[in-house]
C-alpha cells in the first residue's frame, strides 16, 4: 500500500515539473512581433487632429474595454483575458512604425480580435494614428 502512494506521488511530481517547464518554455515567446514586411507599409492617413478624432471613436468602440480610456490595458474587461492587455502607451509599443501598428489592429491575436474584416483600411489607419496620440498625451 505505501508502494503504491509513492508511485502516485512521483506521478503527480512529475507531471507538475513538465507542466512547470512546458508553461516557461512558452514564456518567451510573449512579444508579439509584426512581420518584417509590416515595416515597409506606410500610413496614407495623415496625423492631424481629424484622424486621431476619427480613431478615437473607433477606438472607443472596438479596443476601449480591454486597452481603456487612456489605452494602458486597464479596461474593465481586461482582467478577464488570458493574456495581459498591452500598455499601448508603452514605449515598446510606441517604438513600433505605424505598418507594424496597423498589421496588429488588421491581424489580431487572442485574445484580440482581427479587425481586418470589421474596420475598413482608412479606419484601421485612423486607429494607428489614435494609438500614437495616446502615446504623445502619456509622454505629457
Amino acid at each position: 500500500m505505501k508502494k503504491n502512494k509513492k508511485n502516485k506521488m512521483v506521478i503527480l511530481y512529475t507531471s507538475a515539473v513538465i507542466t512547470l517547464l512546458i508553461t516557461f518554455a512558452f514564456q518567451g515567446n510573449k512579444d508579439w512581433k509584426a512581420p518584417d514586411s509590416s515595416k515597409d507599409k506606410k500610413n496614407p492617413i495623415a496625423y492631424s487632429d481629424e484622424s486621431v478624432a476619427a480613431g478615437k471613436k473607433i477606438y472607443e468602440k472596438e479596443c476601449l474595454n480591454c486597452h481603456g480610456k487612456k489605452g494602458r490595458g486597464d479596461g474593465k474587461d481586461a482582467a478577464n483575458q488570458d493574456a495581459t492587455v498591452a500598455d499601448l502607451t508603452a514605449a515598446k509599443v510606441q517604438a513600433q512604425n505605424d505598418g507594424e501598428l496597423f498589421w496588429k489592429i488588421s491581424e489580431g491575436r487572442k485574445p484580440m480580435p482581427t479587425n481586418k474584416k470589421t474596420l475598413s483600411e482608412d479606419q484601421r489607419w485612423q486607429v494607428t494614428n489614435y494609438v500614437r496620440s495616446l502615446g504623445k498625451a502619456a509622454k505629457k
